[in-house]
């Protein structure tokens, strides 16, 4: 169900330009948060701000599948599966009735843009009819995973479904990487021109929050933000913790999210009787610049799979100082000593050296809060959005010049068992943005 605009395909803007008309697809469960999602919805909203027409595609259940949203048509039901340390609700309803095929054939969209383009049986589906549908197709790739010895399961995905998945990737005429991290993953098994273009992030929003009421007294706030499972590393954080507190007495830390190890931690800091441990849980998008306002310094210490990291880019935007672990997908946005302290993934004893060089360090906090926040400017969504939008014009002038034939592709039913091994390896990767 989507509640329409009402935007034909031959709709002027004021201007008199014409509109270009863009579906953005998700394979993720738009009931849930997540990455790619708030990607998404930010990267729609100023899409329609410049005067395009704007659907996303999405599954989507429970009670929330059954409200009618404006501008999201939600197709199909979700499943959760875990992978990659996370677990993520993908799309696995194949087309069979028709309905997408229909609705792209109705709508004439002039781009497909397919977030994980190759992770949901129902994305292979969108990507299959968008040529026939007259759409030029473009694949954002988020995922990335932590380099080693063994193969993670999005390398063995992607390994193991290449032989069929090469005809879909073929179809797509644009290609984007949200960074380097991203591209190596898909590059390696998937070699073609893509476009780095990162997540965005709305700047003014984390800028102008206020601290929360309960957190202003004589305490130094470290916060910690993101879901509460391995790779996310809260376990290194709070073995950093009793060291800290040797030097910062009156630190306290705030855990904002939710995971199956929650409960776990909790008993822990129970058992261990460490006061000032507060689990916010999960808290309305609304919320969360207030809890970045509150932080004294911001820690993600991530253990890897880690594509970018929108948390990073949220306490920048807040001017909180930024301890993160030293991996590919944060290096892309934090610089060691210029926007914030990297520190070897996983090594709890250096986390806790650079908590307390901060922490007992207020001019040096006032400093990385700075250059960070001016490190934010280059990540708004105006100018990622400004970037994207003049690929789509590339896009759409390079189909003009030179028309593209639609080619056959192997029947849905039959490529079923190979995508299924692929969604099975990628779920996970929605929190790796």
């Amino acid at each position: 169900m989507c509640d329409d605009e009402g935007l034909g395909a031959d709709r002027e803007r004021e201007s008199g330009a014409r509109v270009v008309k863009i579906g953005i697809v998700s394979p993720y469960d738009w009931s849930y948060p997540g990455g790619v999602k708030s990607h998404i919805t930010h990267l729609a909203a100023e899409l329609r701000a410049r005067g395009n027409g704007v659907r996303i595609l999405t599954p989507a259940t429970g009670p929330r599948a059954r409200q009618v949203e404006y501008g999201i048509y939600k197709l199909g039901w979700a499943a959760p599966l875990r992978v990659n340390g996370s677990v993520a609700r993908v799309a696995v309803a194949p087309d069979l009735n028709g309905h997408i095929r229909g609705l792209l054939e109705r709508e004439r969209f002039d781009i497909l843009h397919l977030h994980e383009p190759l992770a949901s049986v129902q994305s292979l589906s969108i990507l299959h009819h968008a040529a026939l549908a007259g759409a030029v197709p473009v694949g954002t790739f988020h995922a990335a995973v932590r380099r080693g010895r063994t193969s993670t399961a999005p390398e063995w995905a992607y390994a193991s479904a290449r032989p069929f998945l090469r005809s879909y990737v073929r179809r797509l005429q644009g290609r984007i990487a949200v960074s380097e991290a991203a591209l190596d993953l898909v590059a390696r098994f998937f070699p073609g021109d893509y476009r780095i273009i990162p997540n965005g992030i709305d700047v003014g929003r984390f800028a102008k929050a206020e601290p929360l009421p309960e957190f202003r007294d004589d305490k130094v706030n470290i916060l910690f933000v993101g879901r509460i499972e391995k790779r996310k590393g809260l376990k290194h954080l709070l073995r950093a913790l009793p060291l800290v507190r040797e030097h910062v007495p009156n630190a306290r830390l705030i855990v904002v999210g939710e995971g199956e190890l929650r409960p776990g931690f909790q008993r822990l800091v129970e058992r261990k009787g460490w006061p000032d441990v507060v689990f916010a849980g999960r808290v309305a998008d609304e919320d969360l610049p207030a809890y970045f306002a509150s932080a004294d310094v911001f820690c993600a210490p991530s253990i890897g799979a880690e594509s970018q990291g929108i948390v990073l880019l949220e306490a920048l935007a807040a001017g909180v100082p930024t301890i993160a672990s030293d991996i590919p997908g944060y290096r892309t946005v934090i610089r060691h000593d210029v926007d914030g302290l990297l520190v070897p993934p996983g090594d709890y004893e250096q986390l806790a050296w650079a908590l307390c060089y901060l922490l007992m360090r207020p001019p040096e906090r006032a400093r990385l809060g700075t250059q960070g926040r001016a490190r934010a400017e280059l990540y708004t969504w105006q100018r990622v959005t400004t970037r994207i939008e003049a690929y789509y014009a590339e896009l759409l002038a390079l189909r003009a010049a030179v028309p593209r034939p639609a080619h056959d592709v192997w029947p849905l039913p039959r490529a079923r068992a190979a995508t299924e091994s692929l969604t099975s390896g990628l779920a996970g990767d929605d929190v790796g943005v």
